[in-house]
């Protein structure tokens, strides 16, 4: 997509403050959309030209509140880009850590999603991605709480596109593999990359910035017929 294909339309990015989500908000703000990201603090700082909720996903509540206060606002597109993981034997995961991942990762983006497709089908056009993980693809160890919750989203986006495809909404999900972001570096360090290259056909880790032209063209107005999906952006990892 180039130029201003998204003139005119209103997008709400879940987790836009930082790394993929902060790519995808400011391609889709490029592209022309007004766009309001959501982020945990209050004093968050959303990418310069986007208007910026707080909302802490993890409190029931405050998920419940958001959404609420989404419902009636005419959004084009969705995002659903907010998400948290914590790495732990099976054996040795907390109930409270099972549940807080369940509650931002599948809960929330329910929410939302639910509070604004009305708003999409009465007008007959939208666009909702869910970002995902390879980790909804393919299994991993020590990552008991979190896989099911990105196998979660591939279910709840099969489901939603079969009902609201006919009325022009196309509901997809996005699947990143390894991307260079700064909690990837902090996490990982330059030993661990190096590993992990290794694996990857392309060699290379992905970037923000890829992952964000795709979300941006799935949530385009070039993107006519493809829903229901969720595709994997990874340098071929999942496929060798």
């Amino acid at each position: 997509m180039t130029g201003l294909a998204l003139s005119g339309k209103t997008a709400l990015v879940t987790g836009g403050t930082r790394g993929i989500g902060r790519a995808i908000a400011a391609r889709l703000l490029a592209e022309g959309a007004a766009v309001t990201v959501t982020g945990t603090r209050p004093e968050g700082a959303a990418p310069e030209g986007c208007a910026y909720e707080a909302v802490d996903f993890a409190d029931a509540a405050a998920s419940t509140d958001f959404a609420a206060r989404m419902e009636g606002l005419g959004f084009d597109i969705l995002v659903n880009n907010a998400g948290i993981n914590k790495v732990a034997p099976f054996a040795e995961i907390a109930t409270e850590d099972y549940l807080r991942i369940q509650q931002v990762n599948v809960t929330a983006p329910f929410l939302v999603t639910r509070a604004v497709v009305p708003g999409m089908v009465a007008k007959g056009w939208g666009r909702i991605v869910s970002i995902g993980s390879i980790w909804g693809l393919i299994g991993k160890e020590h990552r008991g709480s979190y896989c099911p919750t990105k196998f979660a989203l591939d279910g709840m986006t099969v489901a939603l596109a079969a009902e609201v495809a006919q009325f022009g909404v196309l509901v997809n999900c996005v699947a990143p593999g390894f991307i260079d972001t700064e909690l990837t570096r902090t996490n990982l360090g330059e030993a661990g990359i190096a590993k992990l290259v290794a694996q990857v056909p392309v060699r290379r880790l992905g970037t923000p910035d890829e992952v964000a032209a795709f979300v941006a063209w799935l949530a385009g107005p070039e993107n006519t017929f493809i829903s229901g999906q969720t595709i994997a952006i990874d340098g071929g990892f999942t496929r060798v």
